[in-house]
């Protein structure tokens, strides 16, 4: 799936799409939508990805935003289809919608679900679209700087982790504050 399929028109930047996601968290907050949980998190981790763009943390940083707008690309493509009611919605994105539409849904499993379908399907199918076309040609060296760009956007998300607990989790659900507080770095 193209960035042009997956909606994401060329032209439109990685700050172009945070700017969409936190109008999008924002009407949801408004509305009680329960589906800003998921989208607030990706949307403090995006803006995290770009932070991290800037400090020049990326060997290739024209590459880590390709990814982060193709990754984005296959979240609003799914969103569209859900809200046009598309028999081509992904099952894992209706499964997640469909959980942050029930009240008895805890904020936690809303976020897990998100996750789980942007990881475990987006992302895989993102990283097959950037990496097939050009991995028969990167040399040895390429290869592993593109692997260690990678690996390194775990990194950077794993620095707002707390920052999601703290504003998004802990706010929704203050028992889990208790949690968080007691285990510290553990949790």
């Amino acid at each position: 799936m193209s960035n042009d399929v997956a909606g994401i028109a060329a032209g439109i930047t990685a700050r172009d799409i945070a700017e969409e996601m936190a109008a999008q968290v924002q009407m949801w907050q408004i509305a009680a939508d329960r589906r800003a949980i998921f989208l607030d998190c990706y949307l403090r981790m995006t803006r995290a990805m770009l932070a991290a763009i800037d400090a020049a943390e990326f060997h290739d940083a024209v590459w880590v935003r390709r990814l982060l707008h193709h990754f984005a690309g296959y979240y609003f493509t799914a969103l569209s289809a859900y809200e046009q009611s598309s028999p081509t919605m992904p099952v894992v994105w209706r499964v997640a919608h469909d959980a942050a539409a029930n009240p008895k849904t805890m904020t936690l499993q809303n976020l897990l679900l998100g996750v789980n379908a942007h990881i475990n399907y987006d992302l895989v199918l993102t990283l097959f679209d950037l990496l097939q076309p050009a991995w028969p040609c990167l040399s040895a060296a390429e290869r592993q700087r593109c692997y260690d760009d990678y690996t390194h956007v775990n990194a950077v998300i794993a620095r707002t982790i707390d920052e999601v607990q703290d504003e998004i989790v802990g706010r929704a659900t203050p028992a889990l504050e208790l949690v968080d507080g007691l285990l510290g770095p553990l949790d």
